[in-house]
């Protein structure tokens, strides 16, 4: 039976891993370890076979799309944040009017993956308006996050530790540490004119999630009050996010389901329109605070034994997801960078048969042209996930081999470079449009989805490569 520690794990996996994550007798995702010293060798998905067919036409088409990709393509100066941004002016124009810009990642914990996301946004907040920038956390943790951006509340180092634990550990590096300490020097410089953190999860809901809720109940409708208080009986934690989360999914599947109902029930209470007299905007806030502790309850009344309960809790996951990042953009009117992993922004799933549906398609339901997805692929590297063991190590992985996506991308002249898909030269499109195998590494490694087959085309507005990665920089 597959336990809650496993369902934990799959928090992170990405698309298809869910039915491979590490047996919980032997690894945890829940529980936050040391990095381990030694590097494991794993180039299993850089060694995935080419796609069935004839050698030399093959060959030749690659030929074709490689040169047809090098007359468009756009050198990258660098993936590290500070200096000069002039190289991403073509990415500037291909980002056009889009109000979310999703930005992926081909692994969960790779240096140039963080520091690129890090240059991005400081030239999308320079040049083209940005405002927030959203990660694959949990909601209440981004509105923490966002306090100490706006207000310096807190120490950073603490709600990293806090907030970023379980199964949200990778999250917790030098690279991203360094972009929210940007994040808050152009607040302090920018105080009208601010950055914002969203997460747009539903992993964990903060205790300070239903002090919220709780706080203008007593403000705005304290005849709900009472009921508010009987139905989060039980819910608001007292414990750290990981201990809370396990215990929580250590819950029987109907009481899960019980619990779900009575969020569900609160939420309806603070939905009723209040008197013409209130702040109809702490209202919406209110009720996107109480969505949020829904979303999780929902998201872990989902009995995961059953095999048809993954695809959908996955599905409902990624639309979750979708829905936060565009109610924070229809509220605020804040353009937004969106961080998650590739298979979470694209436009159409890595693996259709446990994950129906990515958050990057949802967004493009909603937001039409307005949301952009960016997919970025590497070579040859390295990176942190959890092993077998359950531990995390520095896994490795070598050059891609032929007949792969990443394969053909890293023979464009350009060591790092940008190209948008959609004006891609006509000797390019057909290779694009085709199914090939792309790196698709998630928080456990290796998992049966780490060679996903994608049509490139179909998945990504704008795909970035990089040449070569290395392991981001954890910090616990």
């Amino acid at each position: 039976m597959r336990t809650h520690k496993a369902l934990l794990a799959a928090l992170l996996v990405p698309l298809g891993a869910t039915l491979a994550v590490v047996p919980a007798a032997s690894a945890s995702a829940a529980t936050p370890r040391p990095l381990a010293a030694a590097t494991v060798s794993a180039d299993a998905d850089a060694n995935a076979p080419a796609p069935v067919g004839p050698q030399k036409p093959a060959a030749a088409a690659f030929r074709s799309a490689e040169a047809a990709l090098d007359r468009v393509a756009h050198p990258l100066r660098t993936t590290e944040p500070r200096g000069g941004l002039a190289d991403l002016r073509p990415f500037g124009r291909m980002v056009g009017d889009a109000k979310v810009v999703g930005l992926g990642e081909a692994t969960h914990n790779s240096h140039e993956f963080f520091t690129l996301k890090h240059r991005t946004l400081r030239y999308l907040v320079e040049e083209k308006g940005f405002r927030a920038f959203a990660l694959e956390a949990p909601w209440s943790s981004g509105l923490r996050l966002d306090a100490y951006l706006q207000r310096g509340e807190g120490d950073l180092k603490q709600i990293m530790d806090e907030e970023f634990q379980g199964t949200y550990q990778f999250w917790n590096n030098t690279e991203y540490r360094d972009l929210l300490k940007w994040m808050r020097a152009y607040n302090v410089e920018h105080p009208k004119d601010p950055l914002h953190f969203v997460g747009d999860d539903n992993g964990f809901a903060g205790a300070h999630l239903y002090d919220k809720v709780s706080a203008y109940a007593a403000a705005a409708r304290p005849e709900l009050s009472a009921r508010l208080t009987e139905l989060y009986r039980g819910l608001r934690p007292t414990t750290d996010a990981e201990a809370y989360v396990e215990d929580y999914l250590s819950k029987p599947p109907a009481e899960r389901k019980e619990l779900a109902e009575r969020t569900g029930r609160a939420l309806d209470l603070l939905k009723q329109r209040p008197g013409k007299d209130t702040d109809t905007d702490a209202h919406a806030w209110a009720v996107q605070h109480a969505t949020a502790i829904h979303q999780m309850t929902t998201m872990y009344a989902f009995d995961l034994d059953d095999p048809q309960n993954i695809a959908d809790a996955m599905r409902y996951r990624d639309q979750v997801m979708a829905q936060n990042v565009a109610w924070w953009q229809h509220r605020t009117g804040d353009k937004i960078l969106l961080s998650a992993h590739n298979s979470h922004v694209a436009l159409k799933t890595y693996v259709p048969n446990t994950h129906p549906k990515a958050q990057g398609d949802f967004l493009r339901e909603q937001l039409g042209r307005d949301y952009l997805s960016v997919g970025l692929t590497f070579d040859h590297g390295s990176f942190n996930a959890l092993g077998q063991d359950g531990d995390i190590h520095r896994f490795t992985v070598g050059p891609a081999a032929p007949g792969t996506t990443e394969h053909t991308l890293d023979r464009v002249r350009h060591r790092d470079f940008m190209v948008d898909l959609r004006t891609a030269p006509a000797p390019a499109r057909a290779w694009l449009a085709a199914p090939r195998t792309v790196k698709n590494i998630g928080a456990a490694y290796p998992w049966n989805g780490n060679a996903a087959q994608i049509r490139l085309a179909q998945t990504h507005d704008i795909v970035i490569h990089l040449h070569r990665v290395e392991a981001a920089d954890m910090l616990k």
